[in-house]
């Protein structure tokens, strides 16, 4: 036999060899993370000496007023999502004034629950101010514990804040001396006809510490500054839980509406105001 045929030989062989041993293609199951899918991640940092990835995302921009929060803890080694574990959030914004920084911080809702669901601890807090070039900074410090660990880990990240649309957020001084900090919390996306209403209220009690208020009647009222119209059927708020009072508000034209709000506590009554557009 020739070198020519020989090889010829040998090729033929071969592939009848290879296509008699071909195997099926295997194709694994790739699993899709869709928890997130709506939300926007903020930042994220390594917690040093808890082997923890700390993603920090939420439902949209961070913008002043009430803003959720959700914390992804994940392990460095092995890459999988941490779903048991303490977790604390505090912002921190960092303003200067004549050289000199002075910090503090804003109303806060910590998790809930040890537990993740869906692998996100969630939780909120009440942004006062934007960012403001170096003269208005913010940052956030989360501090976790996992399941099984004896000390608290820690990270901070730094964020930007923007200015919401219309003003979320109030701060009013009632006759005692009390410092309130009033935030609207819904409803979101207005409509026509009778919507939820929801405001949270917190009072000061030091630079880091708010507490959750439950102490006040509250009415209000809805118009429409322009042409003076007034809707009728609102209800007033009442306390639910964790400084947060929910009612209704009925809006009844297209265009923009202020939500007057009157906070009554021992016989004496502050107010503040909410606009929105339907």
């Amino acid at each position: 036999m020739s070198l020519k045929k020989h090889y010829l030989s040998a090729f033929i062989l071969a592939v009848i060899l290879l296509t008699a041993c071909k195997k099926e293609t295997y194709n694994p199951t790739v699993e899709i993370d869709t928890t997130k899918s709506s939300l926007i991640k903020i930042s994220e940092a390594y917690a040093i000496g808890s082997a923890t990835k700390v993603e920090l995302w939420s439902d949209s921009e961070i913008s002043t007023g009430y803003q959720k929060l959700y914390v992804a803890l994940y392990d460095s080694i092995t890459k999988k999502p941490v779903t048991r574990s303490i977790v604390e959030i505090l912002p921190i914004i960092d303003k200067k004034i004549n050289d000199t920084f002075i910090s503090y911080s804003v109303p806060i809702e910590n998790p809930e629950s040890f537990d993740a669901t869906e692998t996100l601890f969630q939780c909120a807090a009440v942004f006062t101010t934007p960012t403001y070039g170096d003269l208005t900074q913010w940052r956030i410090k989360i501090r976790l514990k996992k399941a099984g660990q004896n000390e608290f880990a820690e990270v901070q990240m730094p964020i930007y804040v923007k200015p919401s649309t219309y003003e979320r957020v109030k701060t009013i001084v009632e006759a005692d001396g009390t410092k309130l900090t009033i935030a609207f919390v819904s409803p979101l996306y207005p409509k026509l006809d009778l919507n939820d209403f929801e405001i949270i209220i917190n009072h000061t009690a030091d630079l880091f510490t708010y507490h959750c208020d439950n102490s006040h009647s509250i009415d209000i009222s809805a118009e429409m500054p322009l042409n003076k119209v007034i809707s009728s059927n609102n209800v007033n708020p009442i306390y639910d839980k964790n400084g947060h009072y929910k009612g209704k508000v009925n809006l009844t034209k297209n265009g923009k509406w202020r939500i007057n709000i009157n906070l009554t506590k021992d016989g004496k009554t502050v107010s503040t105001f909410f606009d929105i557009s339907v």
